[in-house]
């Protein structure tokens, strides 16, 4: 298994969901107007990505690959077409858990996402963790550091981009700026800062 810290931090920095691969873009953009709903999406993101990319390592692993199937008497079975759906199915089942939980103990958490929890099940950047997943042919435990590297870069995107909109919701900015408009300038900016990221680890 490659180091495990290296895996993390090329997750979260140098391939950043929403500023270096620009992946999630739209719960991204739309609930980072207040640090503490941003960090509540970011949790949620980093819950979901760091319990699916490796449930579907398994299930990719155990069902759907090539071969995976030989324990059952079918070696040139391949599946590895139906992934998108099973990833889905994981991806789905694992939101409804949280929407659950955030109902039950956090409502106003809840209440705060909208229609954006639900969505976050047909999420670009959590489908994503899945598929880099299999592209990189990761086993268990990569996949696991993986998929919880690319949900703390979220969230710690998402928490960036909602403190400086926090800070400038009082700035007298010009009228096609307010709002949607000075998110994408900062969201643009950041994306250059984190594109040094990769140019350090190519070094």
């Amino acid at each position: 298994m490659t180091d495990p810290g290296a895996v993390f931090f090329q997750a979260m920095l140098v391939d950043n969901m929403p500023l270096t691969l620009f992946l999630g873009l739209c719960t991204f953009l739309a609930l980072s107007r207040k640090p503490d709903i941003a960090l509540g999406l970011g949790l949620a993101v980093t819950f979901v990505l760091g319990l699916t990319v490796p449930l579907n390592q398994v299930v990719y692993a155990a069902l759907l690959a090539p071969g995976a199937l030989a324990w059952a008497g079918s070696p040139d079975l391949d599946l590895s077409y139906l992934k998108l759906i099973a990833f889905i199915g994981v991806i789905a089942a694992v939101v409804q858990l949280i929407e659950m939980l955030l109902d039950r103990f956090f409502p106003a958490i809840h209440a705060a996402f909208g229609v954006f929890l639900p969505l976050l099940t047909v999420q670009c950047a959590i489908l994503a963790g899945s598929l880099f997943m299999v592209e990189r042919q990761m086993g268990l435990a990569e996949s696991a550091v993986y998929g919880l590297g690319s949900g703390a870069g979220f969230a710690l995107a998402v928490v960036m981009l909602a403190a400086i909109r926090a800070r400038l919701a009082y700035a007298d900015l010009p009228a096609g700026l307010r709002g949607l408009g000075i998110a994408f300038v900062l969201a643009g900016m950041m994306s250059l800062g984190f594109a040094s990221f990769a140019q350090m680890a190519a070094q």
